[in-house]
């Protein structure tokens, strides 16, 4: 599990293994955010066990789950809010790293920062498709 770094507060990535948590604080992470639904694929640990993880490891957790369907203004906002008040760098993940960076991408367009005509271009310079939030943006009246 590698994370890709979108600016100085933020990485997105896969789904990290447990183990990988004591390494992604030494990398200087100090605040987890998982976006995966529990029960969404047999093999992720789920919340419970990422919290205790991410303490264990020194970190700071917060679990906000998406989905494409499920995707709302108010996780938008959540996400935002909790990358803004985490006083070092965040590792937000969910099962490829797409949901992550969508969530970013949004509050991106939402903030001003960006145009919804620049978010799959910004997707595509990460590595990751964002035709999806692009789509939320435009249905959403962005």
């Amino acid at each position: 599990m590698q994370p890709v770094k979108i600016n100085d507060k933020l990485s997105v990535a896969k789904q990290p293994a447990l183990d990988d948590f004591p390494r992604l604080a030494s990398a200087g992470f100090q605040t987890l955010i998982n976006n995966r639904p529990d029960g969404e694929d047999a093999a992720q640990p789920g919340t419970a066990a990422e919290e205790s993880a991410a303490a264990a490891a020194g970190m700071a957790y917060s679990h906000i789950p998406v989905t494409g369907p499920t995707l709302t203004r108010e996780a938008v906002q959540k996400f935002r809010a909790e990358i803004d008040a985490a006083e070092g760098p965040v590792l937000a993940h969910c099962k490829g790293g797409t949901r992550s960076l969508t969530l970013w991408a949004i509050s991106e367009v939402i903030a001003g920062n960006m145009r919804r005509d620049e978010v799959v271009e910004f997707g595509r310079s990460h590595g990751f498709d964002l035709a999806g939030a692009a789509a939320w943006l435009e249905r959403n009246g962005y």
